[in-house]
């Protein structure tokens, strides 16, 4: 017998400039939220650095570890987007908020049978960050198997990779690149928001992310372009940059889930402040509205 088609939270259709105004969102809530967030950008700042020291000698582990580093970002955003959805439900945006949602995911809140729980974004997590090192190891292969002289270096790379004459290696390491990248961000770029704020399924927020995807294709092909600019600008120096930039972009990727679908039919996974009951929405289940 076939599944049920799952319900799939309705998609708006947006102007291409919107991302834009995501981003000046994003900025807001940076501002209103303050040094939490800040912390939360200086921790994966540090992150980065870990992974740049661990390939300091080895750059052509290192291209593709700082690539595999935006493929697993959305998850590691999850703080930004606990934090903007305080704000939004008119509640503190303070640790003791991300706390309180690390705890209910902990807690796994029952429905393990139909998917409906936090081990959903885990598991997302999970193949994101193995579709991460496949990439890693996958950009190792190429550069150290292709490139006419060995990659230990910054200018190596840009000297036998994006300069060789008649290689094509760099155009194979693009292709094969924006082949992984492309299905993720179509996969993610709302999926992880919403199994963050609502109790849909795995199945659910995936599809729901490549409807809006498939709805909205300029102004999320100008989002994807966005992501990719300022987290390599963020990248540049010595990661410090990243300290600003992942906070603005977690917090302007909530809004854009916020934006881009209209979830409120489905079951909020954490009740708001004053409604322990979670009754504030119209529960769906199993496709259907009760």
């Amino acid at each position: 017998m076939p599944r049920p088609t799952p319900y799939l939270p309705p998609v708006r259709r947006i102007a291409a400039s919107r991302p834009l105004a995501w981003l000046a969102l994003g900025w807001r809530d940076l501002r209103r939220v303050g040094m939490l967030s800040l912390a939360h950008g200086a921790a994966l700042a540090l992150f980065g650095l870990l992974i740049a020291a661990v390939a300091r000698e080895r750059f052509w582990l290192l291209v593709g570890a700082l690539s595999g580093f935006l493929v697993v970002a959305p998850v590691l955003a999850t703080s930004f987007y606990v934090l903007s959805r305080a704000l939004e439900r008119g509640e503190p945006a303070n640790l003791q908020a991300v706390l309180r949602t690390c705890l209910f995911w902990q807690r796994g809140r029952q429905d393990h049978a139909d998917g409906q729980d936090y081990w959903c974004l885990v598991k997302f997590g999970l193949l994101l960050a193995l579709a991460g090192t496949g990439w890693v190891l996958t950009s190792a292969a190429l550069i150290t198997l292709l490139a006419p002289q060995p990659v230990r270096a910054p200018a190596d790379f840009v000297q036998h990779v994006v300069l060789a004459r008649d290689s094509g290696l760099f155009a194979l390491w693009l292709a094969l690149g924006s082949l992984l990248a492309a299905p993720i961000f179509a996969s993610s770029v709302v999926a992880i928001p919403l199994l963050l704020d609502r109790r849909a399924t795995l199945r659910q927020a995936v599809l729901a992310s490549w409807q809006a995807v498939l709805a909205n294709p300029l102004p999320l092909a100008l989002w994807a372009a966005l992501l990719l600019a300022l987290t390599l600008l963020g990248l540049a120096p010595w990661m410090l940059g990243l300290v600003l930039v992942m906070p603005v972009l977690g917090h302007a990727s909530w809004h854009a889930y916020r934006e881009l679908l209209d979830a409120d039919a489905l079951a909020p996974r954490e009740p708001a402040a004053g409604d322990p009951a979670g009754l504030s929405s119209t529960t769906v289940s199993n496709g259907m509205a009760t």
